[in-house]
């Protein structure tokens, strides 16, 4: 497998106990709504990132300053579980290469054992219309459906309590796919919420629904998904706008010469 990914990150931002909250790339961009939303409102800081040549050689730009493809961001509220008293975030928008996960997986857990972190949150997104790596049997006949994953017997007491289904069947594919696979021949108080998505494009409504659930885990801190709905809202609004305007122009097209002369003067 190589040398592993190396984890850079400032010490004394972390505590020992952390919630972890992995937010690696899957359809409609849940995960990634939801790492920004908690970032956000958990008034989260950048404390660094993963390092390896392996890495989609790109940056991200925020505030005008680059910050690295897989990052890593920490605070101080308080979770509802024993001894957890700080959540990470960690985050990628850069799709992970196949090659890369396994070795990416051991350096991220390997980073967790050594901080001491309690726990970890995996999320995703799954999707009927569009292609996502992951196999999944939903017997739900909404297009609402969340399912859980867990490492471990804890993790599955904590997604009863969350009232969150357990996937009965299926795969589930990259970070996530082999993150699970690792937690558990770690035994690591692992788990994976995994998220209906339309599929294409942003899905606001599938984060809000993973952020009710998170919010259960951060009592102390009110997780209003109010936002996330408005821009839920929002995306369709505009959607909506340009399919009128793509079937608008489309029967200006079929139409007479005389919209033709006034458009050409």
């Amino acid at each position: 497998m190589g040398e592993l990914p190396r984890v850079k990150a400032s010490d004394d931002a972390i505590a020992e106990g952390a919630l972890v909250v992995s937010c690696f790339p899957g359809v409609s961009h849940v995960s990634s709504i939801v790492a920004h939303y908690l970032i956000e409102r958990l008034e989260l800081k950048f404390i660094g990132g993963v390092v390896d040549a392996r890495l989609p050689p790109v940056a991200l730009i925020h505030e005008g300053k680059p910050m690295p493809p897989v990052r890593m961001y920490a605070g101080k509220p308080v979770c509802d579980m024993e001894q957890c008293d700080s959540v990470v975030v960690l985050v990628s928008e850069a799709p992970i290469p196949p090659k890369m996960c396994l070795p990416l997986a051991e350096a991220l857990l390997n980073y967790s054992h050594e901080k001491g972190f309690q726990a970890g949150v995996l999320i995703d997104s799954f999707s009927h219309q569009q292609e996502s790596g992951h196999e999944v049997m939903d017997s739900d006949e909404t297009d609402e459906t969340l399912l859980g994953i867990g490492a471990t017997d804890w993790a599955i007491e904590q997604l009863k309590e969350l009232e969150i289904p357990l996937l009965e069947a299926g795969m589930i594919a990259g970070m996530s796919g082999v993150l699970l696979g690792e937690g558990r021949r770690r035994k690591l108080n692992m788990m994976c919420i995994m998220a209906e998505a339309t599929g294409g494009i942003p899905d606001a409504r599938a984060a809000a629904r993973v952020i009710e659930k998170l919010n259960k885990l951060l009592p102390t801190i009110e997780l209003d998904t109010e936002p996330l709905l408005e821009e839920a809202v929002r995306i369709e609004t505009q959607i909506k706008a340009m399919m009128e305007h793509k079937l608008g122009t489309t029967g200006e097209e079929q139409g007479d010469d005389e919209g033709n002369a006034m458009l050409y003067g």
